[in-house]
């Protein structure tokens, strides 16, 4: 949900809402990058939050290392202390929230696809920001968008174009 719709349905602030790097998991082509959401609450509420992956992580496929796990935060004001105070809410929980208080939601990240070579991660991946991939790989989606086709009836722009863009470099 856009943060702005978020802002005027309910009695909330986003304080963030960005990429959690690094949680996709290791591989030959990097899982994705899952988000991290900041909400702090305006005024007193019942809070209920479903999610999953809090406890297993992603895995990764055919060699892929897994993704991170998940995780959902509740950081409440310590009036008596006059600090905070983290409790991780697991992945299924309904609490009751005072104004100020805040939840960090940190979805997970994917599994990795493909086998690390030599141990490590292929250098030349566009989760790296290898800018001549990143490239590489808007030009073959444009083709792709225009009817270009590959070789073998693939569409340029397909996993095995970049598998094989890789094996080049």
């Amino acid at each position: 949900t856009d943060p702005e719709i978020l802002e005027r349905r309910y009695p909330v602030a986003v304080k963030s809402f960005s990429l959690r790097a690094g949680s996709g998991g290791p591989g030959r082509w990097r899982g994705g990058d899952g988000v991290i959401r900041e909400l702090e609450f305006l005024r007193p509420l019942t809070v209920s939050i479903l999610s999953e992956r809090r406890c297993t992580d992603v895995p990764g496929l055919l060699g892929g290392e897994r993704g991170a796990r998940g995780r959902n935060l509740l950081v409440k004001l310590d009036q008596s202390r006059r600090g905070t105070k983290t409790i991780s809410l697991g992945g299924k929980a309904t609490v009751e929230v005072a104004a100020g208080d805040c939840l960090r939601i940190e979805s997970p990240g994917g599994g990795g696809y493909g086998a690390v070579e030599g141990g490590e991660v292929v250098a030349r991946q566009a989760a790296a920001g290898d800018a001549a991939t990143v490239a590489w790989m808007f030009e073959r989606h444009r083709q792709a968008s225009q009817g270009d086709t590959g070789k073998g009836g693939f569409k340029t722009g397909s996993v095995r174009e970049f598998e094989r863009k890789q094996v080049e470099a």
